[in-house]
């Protein structure tokens, strides 16, 4: 959420923002309502004030003079009354459009229209040159019977697959080996529960906005997290910290559900836009210092890249333009692995910073050392997500044979196997 003083100040940026980002607000409505809020409850203010004033004089006047002041102590009742009411109607309206405002990107988001006009900042690694005609990762994942996508399919929909054997054990591997990095790097592990409330959802900026993309329990008024920035960065929700807390440094592994909305054929083949999926993800909360969130910044999308290099994956980095940013985020870095399938990069990773446009929502803050309880900054990013990571690890190192050799940073976390060969 915007604090409101900043788009009273400057309602250009906004307005600004919003076009770049391709966010429908109306700011101009919005800055109204502010101001008649404003207005009514300086009106209330006042009248509190005359009611206690003449409150106090009741006592010493005459009868006559006691009768005229208890008029005009009914009539401000009655004025108070219908300013409550317009406060009462206005705030909803207030409260509903100032969370639709998107933050401006930062100086340095490039100008876009979609994820098209992404800026590549560069690439790692070597893209792999066959010999032989290589499978993708669903013929090899029959090949090997580590993938059935049509029981997953016949069970639970589409989008849906069941994970077998040495496919399951990759899986967890990968996994496994990033939580260990990061708890390396000095992150917090953190099990979260996957059910939100309304509360937490609106609070880290998935509502509204995101309603359509979520699983939602009507029955019991909760939510299942599309991601554990959710529960991570929402764990601290409407606490006051102290400053010698910050940074606060999570990493959680969760079960993430994405009802994939408005996907209707779009990526239906594969592994790679699925409603349930596995992710390691960082989270930092922070102090409200801009260039402190940048170098976290660098920092969570340097975290992500070892990872990559570790189990030496190609990738690209790339500056996500203004729109393909969502409300919240001032500047997103995503991580595009290679897939030979697709022959091109696919997004494995997105590394955001928000400043305090969650912290606001969730009422975070800190005290600092003068005294003064001020916003959290936050930011997050994925560690590794899959098994949208399989496509590239099982792409990029099969064989001729048609088995898979295993990344060697992996192959202590599956028993030290070193390749996936067929079962029989």
């Amino acid at each position: 959420m915007i604090d409101i003083k900043l788009i009273r100040e400057n309602p250009r940026l906004f307005k600004d923002g919003a076009a770049a980002k391709r966010f429908d607000v109306d700011i101009d409505r919005l800055i109204k309502v502010d101001a008649d809020l404003l207005d009514n409850k300086k009106k209330l203010q006042d009248i509190a004030t005359e009611k206690n004033r003449l409150g106090k004089e009741i006592p010493r006047l005459s009868p006559e003079a006691k009768k005229e002041v208890l008029d005009t102590l009914s009539r401000l009742k009655e004025q108070e009354a219908a300013l409550n009411e317009a406060v009462k109607q206005l705030q909803p309206e207030f409260d509903d459009l100032i969370s639709q405002v998107p933050q401006p990107p930062a100086p340095e988001v490039p100008y876009g229209e979609d994820d098209t006009q992404n800026v590549e900042l560069r690439t790692w690694g070597t893209i792999r040159e066959f010999d032989f005609e290589p499978k993708d990762h669903i013929q090899l994942g029959l090949a090997l019977d580590i993938i059935d996508t049509e029981r997953g399919v016949k069970l639970a929909g589409t989008r849906n697959y069941f994970l077998k054997g040495d496919g399951a054990l990759l899986h967890w591997a990968v996994l496994r080996f990033a939580m260990d990095y990061m708890v390396g790097q000095g992150y917090l592990p953190m099990s979260v529960p996957l059910l939100m409330r309304d509360e937490a959802m609106r609070g880290t900026g998935y509502f509204p906005g995101s309603e359509e993309q979520t699983y939602q329990m009507e029955r019991d008024g909760l939510n299942l997290a599309g991601t554990a920035e959710v529960p991570l960065t929402a764990y601290y929700m409407g606490e006051i910290l102290a400053e010698q807390q910050l940074p606060a440094k999570f990493v959680g592994l969760s079960t993430c559900f994405r009802r994939e909305a408005g996907a209707a054929g779009k990526d239906t083949y594969g592994l790679y836009r699925i409603h349930q999926f596995d992710k390691v993800e960082q989270v930092i909360i922070g102090e409200n210092d801009e260039e402190k969130s940048k170098t976290y910044h660098q920092e969570i999308l340097a975290n992500a890249e070892a990872v990559m290099q570790a189990m030496n994956l190609p990738y690209r980095v790339v500056n996500v333009c203004t729109g393909d940013l969502g409300r919240g985020q001032v500047q997103k870095f995503d991580i595009e692995t290679w897939m030979p399938s697709r022959n091109s990069y696919g997004e494995t990773h997105s590394a955001s910073r928000f400043y305090e446009f969650q912290a606001r929502r969730m009422n975070l803050r800190y005290k600092t050392e003068d005294g003064k309880n001020v916003f959290c900054h936050t930011l997050n990013n994925t560690v590794i997500a899959s098994p949208r990571v399989l496509i590239p690890i099982l792409e990029l190192y099969q064989n001729a044979d048609g088995t898979v050799a295993i990344p060697t940073v992996l192959r202590p976390y599956m028993g030290g196997k070193e390749r996936i060969e067929p079962r029989h």
